[in-house]
């Protein structure tokens, strides 16, 4: 019976063609990043987008694990000369991590059991008397194993006993019995530890209560997890004792046994020791996998809308970074971001000089000519903006920046290198005005962890995060585009193909002899090879260069395409890519041949549409209600402008200018049945919001986007 393979696995649990998966593998494997796959190579994969290509590598990863593994479990079984053939054969073709390790459980190697300590002590032929369940009188046959070790025939019941109960809880039938009652019954319980009440006030929530294992909503779950971290909560999986013990009963003692006195104390010891606590933990740390993947999930979705959020573009801006008592620190900087000038000004309480902070900020205004205002909405961001938008500067803009993470790169490795001779504070301004020009540029500078915008990210396994946040910054960037010539090294990391090592040679190889004026080019960068060069060149930009393709997304590899359908015009490529009625009426099937395909060649035609493009949507100006500055204005029924800051499972957060951001619960978002604020609202996304309740106790506010004659129970599914 022929294997099962890898892609085959892959195929069946993405419900993907087979070929597909196996040209997306072959590539992976090769070294191809998942938006080159994605982007430029559609015949290999049959046009699998890049959300299809990166779960294609997220079970190619895993199963490479599972076959390590398999490798090891067969190793380990085959020294101690207990690797049968059909056991060989279920291991060798078992793709499921959860049975393979029950297929490995009796081989483990264990500490020293209880189990272990009988069978040193010559029980083992009693248990298996015991277990055959025909002896007549296991009281007398007990006698006979009395040492000194085992003093009474009581004693040699019960090690017996003990070498059965651990052969119950190894046997694969029965652990796969009791996991689906765990997972389809169970509940996931917390409670709060006694005495722990007023400290652990903030969990009240949580201090008794449950969740069914199978479908426990995520942030509950690591709400739970979080309080029992901190020594709040218990955490624990309710479950049917006697049903479990039941199941036991079936598999393992037969009609009319002799011995089911001693097999039942084995059965109940088998479960309450060692089988519960193992699927406890086994379920819970299933549980908190589910938890964290879709918190990884929510936060990855609203990191790629933070990073393609809407760039002010190459725009002269003076940026604020408010402040009460140590004033709000100005930064000037020109359209690409470079420090022109910085100072402090004291418009706010305690100095109160208002009349001057507003002088300076016009005369720099007008000497840089200055066409944006970027303005932090940390402490004191209200009254700044305020403050700006008073100074009536015409055709000047007024934007209000977040902060979140901005002291994290002020006070970072990166920061320091960037502007050596100055503090923390000038590095924050600069950082919130750049992130206006280009948050992208910005943001990638910054751990996404510290940006604001998950859900319970520090409680999230860190590894998988990490990676799948490293995807989503990759992404964004290579879907972006970055121009070669004014591109940092921070960003140039995140290009397909390159990496930090050969990010920094291209800047110092810019540095050194100038803008490049080919993407070709750059195969003069240090240890920038082929490969590299392959992976890289359609996601970098020369704007302005000698080849007008460089500002494409054309693979430099399709250029002759592009050159065929010029010379079939009676054009130059040049004429062809300015006068788009040129390409209209073209036949993309003309133009495939033994090496590009169907898909490359329209994607050709609708790059050259979009050349020099940025895909993100343009800026829109945004003010908060002029007369709302904090949670004490705030009136039930008020109708205010906001913008959605975070999304969560169960709703959006919106800002709405007090420093408190507010909740439209999913119940809330619309008048229809909402499946995920995703489908309803994204990140920055400017609304409308009523206030539906204030609690200035907690700081907490609720907020609708329904229509007010909507009872706010009614969930009608769509």
């Amino acid at each position: 019976m022929p294997q099962t393979t890898l892609e085959e696995v892959i195929s069946l649990q993405l419900q993907i063609a087979l070929p597909r998966v196996q040209g997306t593998v072959r590539l992976l494997r090769d070294g191809a990043t998942i938006p080159f796959i994605s982007r430029y190579r559609k015949e290999a994969t049959g046009s699998l987008d890049e959300v299809q290509v990166a779960a294609v590598k997220e079970w190619l990863d895993r199963l490479t694990e599972l076959e390590a593994r398999r490798r090891t479990v067969l190793e380990t079984i085959e020294s101690q000369g207990a690797l049968t053939d059909e056991l060989r054969q279920r291991i060798e073709t078992c793709w499921d991590a959860t049975t393979l390790e029950d297929l490995y459980l009796p081989y483990r190697p264990k500490r020293r059991t209880r189990a272990t300590v009988a069978r040193q002590r010559g029980l083992e032929p009693l248990a298996n008397r015991i277990q055959a369940q025909r002896s007549t009188d296991p009281e007398g046959e007990a006698r006979r194993f009395v040492t000194d070790e085992v003093p009474t025939p009581d004693d040699a019941l019960a090690g017996a006993c003990d070498i059965i109960a651990e052969r119950i809880a190894e046997d694969e039938h029965a652990r796969t019995a009791l996991r689906r009652i765990f997972a389809r019954e169970g509940i996931v319980r917390s409670r709060v530890i006694r005495g722990k009440e007023d400290e652990g006030a903030k969990y009240a929530d949580y201090f008794e209560a449950s969740g069914p294992v199978r479908n426990i909503a995520s942030h509950r779950y690591l709400a739970m997890r979080r309080g029992e971290e901190e020594g709040i909560l218990r955490v624990g999986i309710e479950v049917d004792a006697e049903r479990c013990n039941e199941v036991l009963r079936q598999r393992f003692i037969r009609p009319g046994s002799t011995t089911r006195r001693w097999m039942e104390a084995a059965l109940t010891d088998a479960f309450k020791r060692l089988l519960r606590p193992s699927l406890e933990t086994e379920q819970l740390a299933a549980v908190k996998e589910r938890a964290d993947d879709e918190a990884i999930r929510i936060f990855a979705e609203n990191l790629r809308q933070l990073l393609l959020a809407s760039p002010l573009g190459q725009k002269r801006v003076i940026a604020l970074d408010p402040g009460f008592r140590t004033g709000c620190k100005v930064a000037v900087l020109d359209a690409q971001g470079n420090l022109l000038h910085h100072t402090t000004i004291f418009p706010h309480p305690p100095q109160n000089r208002r009349d001057e902070a507003a002088a300076t900020l016009r005369e720099l205004a007008a000497r840089y000519h200055t066409e944006a205002f970027a303005v932090g909405d940390g402490t004191a961001g209200r009254e700044t903006e305020q403050l700006v938008r008073s100074l009536g500067l015409e055709g000047v803009e007024v934007y209000a920046v977040s902060e979140d993470g901005a002291s994290v790169y002020s006070a970072s490795a990166t920061a320091r290198e960037e502007f050596p001779d100055q503090d923390v504070t000038v590095r924050g301004a600069v950082s919130i005005g750049r992130r206006l020009i280009d948050p992208l540029s910005e943001l990638v500078k910054i751990d996404p962890r510290s940006i604001g915008v998950g859900q319970y990210q520090h409680s999230v396994d860190p590894t998988k995060l990490r990676g799948r946040l490293h995807v989503v910054v990759e992404s964004c960037v290579n879907r972006v585009g970055v121009n070669i010539n004014t591109a940092s090294k921070h960003i140039l990391t995140y290009v397909s193909g390159l990496g930090p090592a050969l990010a920094e040679n291209i800047v110092a190889y810019r540095a050194a002899h100038g803008d490049f004026p080919t993407r070709r080019a750059l195969l003069k960068v240090p240890r920038l090879g082929a490969r590299a060069f392959e992976q890289a060149a359609g996601f970098l930009r020369v704007v302005g260069g000698d080849n007008p393709l460089d500002n494409s997304a054309v693979h430099p590899e399709s250029y002759r395409i592009v050159e065929r359908m010029a010379a079939d015009r009676g054009v130059s490529v040049g004429q062809f890519l300015n006068d788009k009625s040129l390409r209209e009426g073209i036949h993309p099937e003309q133009y495939v041949d033994d090496r590009v395909g169907l898909p490359t060649v329209r994607d050709i035609l609708e790059a050259l549409d979009k050349r020099g493009l940025d895909p993100r949507e343009p800026l829109h100006g945004f003010a908060f209600a002029p007369d709302i500055h904090t949670i004490d204005d705030l009136r039930v029924g008020m109708r205010l402008p906001g913008i959605v800051t975070n999304l969560t499972a169960f709703g959006a957060f919106v800002d709405i200018g007090v420093k408190q951001d507010g909740l439209v619960h999913i119940s809330q978002l619309a008048d229809r049945y909402v499946a995920s604020p995703a489908d309803v609202v994204r990140l920055g996304q400017q609304v409308e919001v009523r206030v539906t309740a204030v609690d200035t106790v907690r700081g907490r506010i609720s907020l609708s986007m329904r229509r007010e004659n909507e009872s706010p129970d009614r969930r009608a599914r769509a």
